[in-house]
């Protein structure tokens, strides 16, 4: 069965970076398009970031582009974001999600995810 593991989130001052990781198995992960989302408390999901299978897209929400960056590693089945400059406002739980298509904000499952404070 699908399973999605997100790791690296913590508390981070404004201003600060993280690196969130996602392993990916029971599906074959290359033919795939992932994506990152996140929920904030009392907020509704929010689609973060795409990523087409290999590797040859990527797109942003406007509120992180510039900031953000994705990628994935076929080799390891797992998809990257690497979050620069962060934001208090960017602070909820990340998910990574298997999407089944590239261009639609939906997906098909998500791990359990990883919380990411921003605050001093």
């Amino acid at each position: 069965q699908v399973q999605l593991v997100e790791s690296g989130g913590g508390l981070v001052q404004p201003g600060g970076s993280l690196t969130l990781s996602c392993a990916a198995s029971g599906f074959a992960f290359s033919e795939y398009a992932m994506m990152w989302i996140r929920q904030a408390a009392g907020k509704e999901l929010e689609w973060v970031s795409s990523v087409s299978y290999g590797n040859t897209l990527t797109r942003y929400a406007q509120s992180v582009t510039g900031r953000f960056t994705i990628w994935r590693d076929d080799a390891k089945n797992t998809v990257n974001l690497q979050m620069n400059n962060l934001k208090t406002e960017d602070t909820a739980v990340y998910y990574c999600a298997l999407s089944p298509d590239y261009w639609t904000t939906n997906y098909a499952a998500k791990g359990r995810g990883t919380q990411v404070t921003v605050s001093s």
